[in-house]
């Protein structure tokens, strides 16, 4: 597999992976996710017969209230932990893998939630929950953007009539990264690229049959921008890599296989930000939030994180303590 590849320029109105993409205006250099050194030591292949959660309720919502509700939950095995802003998702279970996942998977995580904003106090609004990867942690800190990160997973989406009946973001696979806005001097600051999964239900007399699509977030100037049409459930591979230019790189494609650079959606600066370190990668799960109607149920398995220019004389990651 190739390092990087340029794809050269794209011009408006051209179609790729069946959607009409933005115009670039110069060349881009891209990673394909899941080039190099997989980390062991990061992300979870849920093989454990025993893999378990400390839940830890109620859960986080302070971006909502201001209430923390220390301690957080985490995984037994210190590889996932609740976010400090939203709570995790209400239920994290180890099942069975569904049909059509990676060959010898016999685990996969489910997660669901009913109440994804306040605990117990529903809002009647679309809210959502985080799980995040221990990755600052088993790290020994922030991954330099130099080392050329990159994440995959795979994801189990359900058939259409299976979803939550609403219209709107039901999912999301995204990444926490430091960086610098144009012309940028002083500290980095944080910010959240990643790829949505958005429903339009039936329900809604607006729409004709059920589908969904990926919207990607985000383009220079911080708006979440429409990638390729969902037009199949099943099982996908979805990946996102960070580039030594700044540049954060979207994938996804049918299926469990591993990505080629036909998969690429999009390479943007999300919000204008220059990436220089990588802090870890989440997901995030949406629900009505109403008291009454479950989340649609999510699967993923394997979420894993690769570096394809790790300095030998990188320090070894980090094996105790949950951290963040």
């Amino acid at each position: 597999m190739a390092l990087f590849s340029c794809r050269g320029l794209v011009f408006a109105g051209c179609v790729i992976a069946g959607f009409v993409c933005n115009a670039r205006p110069a060349c881009a250099q891209t990673l394909v996710p899941g080039t190099g050194e997989h980390i062991s030591n990061v992300g979870d292949d849920f093989e454990d017969p025993n893999w378990g959660y400390q839940f830890n309720n109620p859960k986080n919502s302070s971006e909502l209230d201001g209430r923390a509700r220390l301690p957080d939950g985490y995984s037994h095995n210190r590889r996932w932990f609740e976010g400090p802003m939203r709570g995790h998702p209400d239920v994290l279970q180890r099942v069975a893998t569904p049909e059509g996942g990676l060959p010898g998977s016999q685990g996969s995580l489910l997660m669901r939630s009913l109440f994804t904003g306040t605990p117990n106090r529903p809002s009647g609004r679309s809210q959502q929950d985080d799980l995040i990867v221990n990755v600052r942690n088993r790290m020994g800190g922030l991954i330099p953007v130099g080392w050329l990160p990159s994440v995959v997973v795979r994801v189990y989406m359900p058939p259409f009539e299976e979803w939550e009946k609403r219209s709107g973001n039901t999912f999301a696979v995204r990444a926490g990264c430091h960086g610098l806005r144009p012309k940028g001097r002083g500290e980095s600051e944080e910010y959240w690229p990643g790829l949505w999964i958005v429903f339009r239900s039936k329900s809604d007399r607006r729409n004709q049959e059920d589908s969904a699509y990926f919207l990607v977030r985000a383009d220079q100037n911080g708006r979440d921008f429409r990638g390729p049409d969902i037009t199949q459930t099943g099982w996908w591979t979805i990946g996102m890599s960070f580039t030594a230019d700044g540049q954060v790189h979207y994938y996804a494609k049918p299926g469990v296989e591993d990505l080629t650079e036909d998969n690429h959606i999009a390479s943007r600066f999300p919000y204008g930000f220059r990436c220089l370190k990588f802090e870890t990668f989440f997901f995030d799960l949406i629900s009505a939030d109403n008291g009454r109607t479950w989340s649609t149920n999510w699967i993923i398995d394997d979420p894993s994180l690769y570096l394809a220019r790790r300095p030998k004389v990188a320090a070894r990651p980090k094996t105790r303590g949950r951290g963040r």
